[in-house]
């Protein structure tokens, strides 16, 4: 590849300009012929992204119907990330039913990435290996004493990623830096219970798991939303503060932003911006406020929710798995942008690293994955298992746990699955919204994506930033999900209920030790640093 910009290229994924190439013949089994395809290119992409720093590139070929076999190659240029290299070669992907579908062969261009496919193959498998295999020839490195040859490294053979059980990440020990950071977030604890009223009850926001929340105006008429952590949680200052260091550098407009903490005794206090609009289920389930949401309302609140995840799961600086996302931890501000809250129940893991376990399970029923509920297990694909549920309640106007369907109540998952899988959607719909076919393109497409997020397995289900792709072009073919199996247990009503299966995860100190439902006027909120 041979590539020029007026503009910086390392590190940098880019798509465009990008090129078609195709064959004129086309195959004789298209739908099956293109499902082996895709799932030979997204092996090879799991491959090739995970190359070094010299490589990344994967070839394979896979059986396809009527005694054919495809041969493809994909390869990204060596300084993109893993992460970048994968979204590359998927948008690649992306394009084909668009310029060649069902053709014996094709070519996808990009300026960072490309791929081949083709039913005669055309790749050299030795002359791969060996270019793969073999190492730079040595350089010699000049010093003052004779030259000295460094010997060469080998080149290890690209291989897919070994998954192995994660870690926990501990609050750092902050820097001197750090430290200052931490200092100019102080705010003074007389100054803040004078902005409460003395915590007055008549500025109560909502009572959540580890204390309530409080409405807050200091003399220089800045509002805050004050939450007054309850003192049996058996942190440290010096750890309290590290935790605060974490969460304040989360900066994304869909997240709800952290000002700032104070100390007083035992108290221990969080501030965080005032947000007008409450909490999303006020919206989507009250009686009052429901006609004021409209779908292209809904639509841009679906769209914040995915980016804000995508920040907390791949471009903060540590990955933050939420556990706990829902409609009341939705919070609205005066434009109706949504900002994901509630971050108390909320694990940090190491970036290079995709889920990790428990022995504490906690959340909500109707928005837990199965695999967290069952097992402890809990990943960014648990939080696309939540993301599922939130849009088919946005859509539906129905909570997740309980959804009338004629006379007979059901969940709504398998409601949306049944609905989707005879072609009656429209039963699915807010009765507000029906009348309008002009947006039902949209919204038929949000619940097959809906219904992908909440698949059983969680290899079944997408990114985040396949979410965002899905959302934004509808050229991309989307995969048939599977029937979701998890069931909330019966007698949970229509509260919300929070619980806490088993003790003894040493790792997490967030967590209530005893389960409560509430509900509240104006928003469920445990914004409590993890």
């Amino acid at each position: 590849m041979l590539r020029y910009s007026n503009e910086t290229l390392f590190g940098t994924m880019t798509t465009y300009p990008g090129w078609w190439v195709w064959n004129t013949e086309k195959v004789k089994s298209p739908d099956q012929f293109n499902k082996d395809l895709r799932t030979l290119l997204d092996n090879l992409n799991v491959q090739a992204a995970s190359g070094g720093s010299l490589h990344k590139v994967a070839i394979g070929n896979i059986t396809a119907p009527d005694f054919q076999t495809i041969y493809a190659l994909v390869q990204c240029t060596p300084d993109l990330s893993l992460v970048d290299c994968q979204k590359c070669l998927y948008n690649a992907a992306s394009d084909l039913p668009r310029c060649c579908n069902a053709k014996t062969g094709a070519q996808v261009l990009f300026s960072s990435c490309y791929l081949l496919y083709d039913v005669k193959i055309f790749y050299n498998q030795s002359r791969l290996d060996e270019l793969v295999r073999v190492p730079p020839p040595p350089q010699p490195v000049q010093v003052p004493s004779p030259p000295v040859t460094t010997p060469p490294q080998p080149v290890p053979v690209p291989s897919p990623p070994v998954t192995t059980p994660p870690r926990p990440v501990p609050a750092p020990s902050p820097s001197p830096e750090d430290i200052n950071v931490v200092e100019s977030l102080h705010y003074d604890f007389d100054k803040i219970r004078a902005a409460t009223n003395d915590f007055s009850e008549n500025n109560k926001l909502g009572q959540g798991g580890f204390g309530p929340v409080y409405k807050g105006k200091l003399l220089s008429g800045q509002e805050m939303a004050v939450k007054r952590l309850s003192r049996n949680s058996g942190q440290g200052d010096i750890e309290f503060k590290n935790e605060v260091m974490l969460l304040a550098k989360l900066q994304h407009r869909n997240l709800v932003r952290l000002l700032g903490f104070s100390i007083g005794g035992k108290e221990k206090i969080l501030i965080y911006e005032f947000v007008e609009n409450a909490s999303l289920d006020h919206f989507i389930f009250g009686s009052t406020k429901h006609s004021n949401l409209n779908w292209q309302e809904r639509y841009k609140i679906i769209k914040g929710i995915t980016r804000g995840l995508l920040y907390l799961h791949e471009d903060s600086r540590l990955r933050i798995i939420h556990r706990d996302l829902k409609a009341s931890n939705i919070l609205l501000d005066g434009d109706m942008n949504p900002k994901i809250a509630d971050f108390g129940m909320a694990r940090l893991v190491l970036t290079d690293e995709t889920q990790a376990n428990t022995t504490r399970i906690v959340g909500t029923y109707g928005y837990m994955a199965p695999e967290y509920a069952m097992h402890g297990q809990f990943s960014v694909k648990s939080d696309v298992f939540s993301f599922g549920v939130i849009v088919l309640e946005i859509i539906s106007g129905q909570k997740s746990y309980y959804f009338q369907s004629g006379q007979n109540p059901k969940g709504l998952l398998s409601s949306a699955w049944k609905n989707w899988h005879e072609g009656t959607e429209a039963n699915l719909i807010d009765p507000m919204m029906r009348g309008d076919l002009g947006i039902l393109q949209d919204i038929l497409r949000c619940i097959h994506i809906a219904l992908l997020c909440v698949q059983e397995n969680a290899a079944d289900r997408p990114t985040m930033a396949l979410v965002i792709q899905m959302l934004n072009s509808f050229s991309i073919t989307l995969p048939v999900p599977l029937e979701p199996t998890f069931c909330v247990p019966a007698g949970y009503g229509t509260e919300i209920q929070e619980f806490n299966a088993r003790e003894g995860d040493s790792n997490t100190f967030a967590e209530s030790e005893v389960a409560n439902s509430y509900q509240n006027d104006v928003s469920n909120t445990d914004l409590y640093p993890r």
